[in-house]
């Protein structure tokens, strides 16, 4: 699941810099593709490496070397988005199949002006600005679903397949039992997903700054798998360049919530509904400091259910 985490932030950043009509040739990297290859590259000071990801992690109760569910792994990669000024992204999880407006445009909204100066340094490079985050930040939100207890709820396919059509999908994490894929499409009933667990030769930047990547991408076709197969723990991700794509990102969800015969898979708010807002419920004072702990009580990881027999 750490790979799959990296695989849609990969996909977020190319979005965010590149635009989703860049492909990928073999000719030698550069420019901003280069500075995102560097920001996943397996060394510790690589702000999305598999390093900086499982350690991480460990704030939020996963000791290296243990299982993640999309739930986890989205949470680390929003820690760690926060010292990318070069991306200059907000991350927003939204817990409890609830998707809040008010809270989104704050946090795209939040810090304008901040890191605005020209001379940013990513990884070791150095770039100028963005000036359309002066307003409002690019978001990448993600959001973490429980769509059945063991095996998927049927009702939720056609809302599934859905998603993989808004044009600001970024795709799924998520996989089988014990074994995490990345899902980019689908067609029919099947889906088409990446697998990570292609044992590949580890990439070694030179001292020139060129980076073999090949191996970032597929030679091959991706795979498939029947909709039905999936693990009912997954995180859908989508990435908003501009307050304008997010209004229209939410018209989109609204439309497809009023479409009949699908089951929405989460709900799209312009508040925080009173019964989740109310700190009393969770005997916690509503300050910054329990912010993560907030997260930890509406953490919906998959090992946690329990079928009790009545």
């Amino acid at each position: 699941m750490l790979r799959c985490g990296q695989m849609i932030f990969a996909q977020a950043l190319l979005c965010r810099h590149v635009g989703r009509d860049w492909r990928w040739d073999k000719q030698k990297p550069q420019g901003e593709y280069l500075n995102i290859l560097t920001a996943f590259v397996d060394k510790k000071d690589s702000y999305y490496s598999i390093h900086q990801i499982a350690q991480m992690g460990v704030g939020e109760g996963k000791y290296i070397g243990q299982w993640y569910g999309p739930n986890t792994v989205a949470q680390v990669l929003r820690k760690l988005a926060a010292f990318d000024h070069w991306s200059s992204i907000a991350v927003h999880i939204a817990m409890d199949n609830t998707v809040v407006i008010d809270e989104i445009r704050r946090l795209c909204r939040a810090g304008n002006g901040e890191n605005s100066d020209a001379g940013t340094v990513c990884n070791g490079y150095t770039g100028a600005s963005d000036p359309s985050c002066a307003l409002w930040k690019p978001l990448v939100l993600l959001i973490p679903l429980r769509l059945g207890l063991s095996e998927i709820n049927e009702a939720y396919i056609e809302t599934l397949k859905h998603c993989f059509m808004v044009p600001q999908s970024l795709g799924v994490i998520g996989g089988r039992p014990n074994s995490a894929h990345y899902f980019i499409g689908y067609v029919g009933d099947e889906l088409i997903y990446l697998d990570p667990h292609t044992t590949q030769p580890a990439v070694e930047p030179s001292d020139c700054s060129f980076i073999e990547d090949e191996s970032f991408h597929c030679p091959h076709p991706p795979c498939r798998m029947h909709v039905s197969e999936i693990d009912p723990s997954i995180a859908v991700g989508f990435f908003c360049r501009s307050q304008e794509d997010f209004e229209d990102w939410c018209q989109q969800i609204k439309k497809l919530s009023l479409s009949g015969g699908a089951l929405p898979m989460f709900e799209v708010v312009d508040q925080l509904p009173l019964h989740l807002s109310n700190p009393d419920v969770l005997n916690l004072t509503p300050d910054s400091s329990d912010a993560d702990r907030l997260d930890r009580f509406f953490d919906s990881e998959d090992e946690e259910f329990e079928i009790l027999s009545l």
